[in-house]
């Protein structure tokens, strides 16, 4: 099959993107390449993704603000299937710049989406997140849960991803995956999210700001785990589906960081600061529903997942 993978130059897309190709399908990624981190990062995991996939991967430098690159990318591709894995990242981010992630992840989703409709794709992969639920009282997160309570410009984006989705299911009967990703991690995470910035930090000697008293619990999910409910997706007609794909436990920030010192074999220098507007105290997913539909079952936990990420930071 042939596959559109939008932010296919990022963390996750490059997996998804190598995995796809090392199972014989043929790829196109589409990614801006923006500086939002160094785009340098991105660079090298294409050049890794082009020694996986050679002829049968292809490269488009685009943007999703521009629905004619998005036109001529879908038309000249002829894609069986669009997972759209691109966009503006990272809850305290958004609260600087709300108009720029309303911007490239609601106007650039329902670009793509108008795209491969009027281009004859009939299945799509879309990413959201786990800050959908916001302050959620119930744990663990549940897909049937009211999700009505951003409470970032971030959230609020994949909110408005995911009902479009639905509303491309519902008028054109597109198949659609909607993704809610729970923090994650491991070889090429973005240097800017916790566990790469914190273990940059530690091995330089330099604090690590730690916002509020280290109790706040995060369901960290290894990459590889959240690739196998993305190619579980493909695999399936689903018609509209939400699915949650976490590890399914918490980890607390100071146990994490616990983990980190013993990996590096070096203690943290903590720079304790305030609590910081637009996170949650917690995240964690109950991805039963995930197990039932799409056979997705976690294998990496944290123990093991964070000196792997290490082993890949210190190669690096």
């Amino acid at each position: 099959m042939q596959f559109l993978v939008t932010g296919g130059a990022g963390f996750i897309g490059s997996h998804v993107a190598e995995r796809l190709l090392r199972l014989g399908h043929g790829v196109t990624v589409f990614d801006d390449l923006n500086p939002f981190y160094d785009p340098a990062i991105k660079r090298a995991n294409l050049a890794a993704i082009t020694l996986t996939g050679g002829h049968r991967f292809r490269f488009v430098a685009g943007d999703l603000v521009n629905r004619a690159a998005l036109d001529d990318v879908c038309r000249e591709g002829k894609f069986d299937q669009v997972i759209h894995l691109a966009a503006r990242a990272g809850v305290r981010p958004s609260l600087a710049e709300p108009a720029l992630y309303q911007r490239v992840n609601v106007e650039g989703t329902v670009n793509l989406l108008e795209a491969a409709r009027a281009a004859g794709c009939r299945k799509f992969t879309l990413a959201s997140s786990s800050s959908v639920y916001g302050v959620n009282a119930k744990v663990p997160f549940s897909e049937a849960d009211p999700i009505f309570s951003a409470i970032s410009p971030y959230a609020a984006s994949k909110l408005a991803s995911e009902a479009l989705g639905h509303v491309y299911h519902h008028l054109y009967g597109l198949d659609v995956a909607m993704l809610r990703f729970f923090t994650v991690y491991g070889p090429r995470q973005r240097p800017d999210l916790a566990i790469h910035k914190f273990a940059s930090l530690i091995t330089a000697g330099q604090p690590i700001p730690v916002f509020g008293d280290g109790s706040t619990r995060r369901d960290y999910t290894y990459v590889d785990d959240i690739v196998e409910g993305v190619l579980a997706c493909t695999d399936r007609t689903l018609g509209y589906e939400v699915f949650n794909l976490g590890e399914s436990q918490t980890v607390r920030l100071d146990e994490l960081i616990a983990h980190l010192e013993a990996a590096l074999g070096k203690s943290a220098v903590i720079d304790r600061q305030p609590a910081q507007p637009g996170d949650v105290p917690l995240t964690f997913a109950d991805i039963s529903k995930a197990r039932a539909k799409l056979g997705y079952n976690p294998r990496t936990q944290i123990a093991e997942g964070v000196p792997r990420f290490i082993e890949w930071f210190r190669a690096r």
